[in-house]
């Protein structure tokens, strides 16, 4: 079993930036890939970034190559999430999810969601 927390989420102006955290309960965290996905109102879940379980591999969605970077520190339980250049599309509910591949589907565990507002 792994709880999912996590932070950072806030409003931020176009152009900024923001990092979110994922803090990981349970001794197992280093076993797991993560993953970033995000909501939009009157919008289905959408895949925004996984990570494999060393680090080594990392997947993104086109629409946030080169602005997002995903990364873990398996020593803190923690997976992040690097956004900048930040646009109003961007605004979502941003999840972390558990899983044992990386990728965009096989999420086991979810975390509650954190709120990520991007104004024009």
């Amino acid at each position: 079993q792994v709880q999912l927390v996590e932070s950072g989420g806030g409003l931020v102006q176009a152009g900024g930036s923001l990092r979110l955290s994922c803090a990981a309960s349970g001794r197992t965290f280093s076993s797991y890939a993560m993953g970033w996905f995000r909501q939009a109102p009157g919008k289905e879940r959408e895949f925004v970034a996984a990570i494999s379980w060393s680090g080594g591999s990392t997947y993104y969605a086109d629409s946030v190559k080169g602005r997002f970077t995903i990364s873990r520190d398996n020593a803190k339980n923690t997976v992040y999430l690097q956004m900048n250049s930040l646009k109003p599309e961007d605004t979502a509910v941003y999840y972390c999810a558990a899983g044992s591949t990386a990728g965009q589907l096989g999420y086991d565990y979810w975390g509650q969601g954190t709120q990520v507002t991007v104004s024009s």
